[in-house]
């Protein structure tokens, strides 16, 4: 089985190693070796069992290993982009990880770098882009296109046709009105009802949802 790592130590990274936990249960798949993680006081420890075995920089230690980036807390839910492209690995290192109790239709496509935890739901020429992590219980519906990078949370309810744009981050519980656009690197708060597009790089919440100003990027919004 080839080697895998998994960027970051946090949530999302070991949601991602139950789910690669998962898949291994019904096709042997990959060879967990642990995590890397920037945070000093993490490098050495264990993590649900796995060691964290490095900064990022230890890719290059493992150059046939392959790599997902789990990162992207909701106060910089653009470091995933950032980490992805300093790395710069070859396209084919980055897997594409599909818990086996997500539902994706045979006409809906996944791209590489991506996650689908379990609960998922693509229905219908519904397409993911590269490195989007798609949380449990999520439900994207015909046509919905979600660009590179996103983040959706957990129960997220997209209607058909609708377009989230690269490196968006959507809320838990986030219900989206079919044929909607959601602006590159917008973000939607937690149980928000979207009725309406929401453009680039503002913060929207509420039940009608509205703008809220400027969404919570870091200076520069790539990293």
């Amino acid at each position: 089985m080839p080697d895998l790592l998994l960027i970051g130590s946090g949530g999302f990274a070991r949601e991602t190693a139950e789910a690669v936990g998962a898949v291994n249960r019904v096709a042997p798949s990959w060879d967990l070796l642990g995590f890397l993680d920037d945070d000093p006081a993490r490098q050495g420890t264990l993590v649900d069992g796995l060691p964290v075995l490095g900064p990022t920089s230890a890719v290059h230690d493992h150059p046939e290993a392959h790599v997902l980036v789990c990162t992207g807390r909701p106060t910089n839910y653009v470091s995933r982009r950032a980490i992805v492209e300093r790395l710069a690995l070859d396209e084919d290192r980055h897997p594409t990880v599909v818990h086996p109790m997500a539902s994706v239709g045979v006409s809906c496509r996944v791209g590489a770098g991506s996650v689908l935890l379990a609960g998922v739901v693509l229905t219908a020429d519904a397409v993911v882009g590269r490195h989007v992590a798609v949380m449990p219980q999520v439900v994207l519906t015909h046509d919905t296109r979600v660009d590179d990078w996103c983040t959706l949370g957990s129960g997220v309810r997209v209607g058909g046709g609708c377009h989230i744009e690269e490196n968006a981050y959507v809320g838990a519980s986030v219900a989206i009105r079919e044929g909607l656009t959601i602006g590159a690197r917008a973000m939607i708060g937690m149980a928000a009802v979207v009725t309406a597009d929401v453009p680039a790089e503002r913060l929207w919440y509420g039940a009608p949802a509205r703008d809220e100003g400027r969404a919570p990027l870091p200076d520069d919004p790539r990293r």
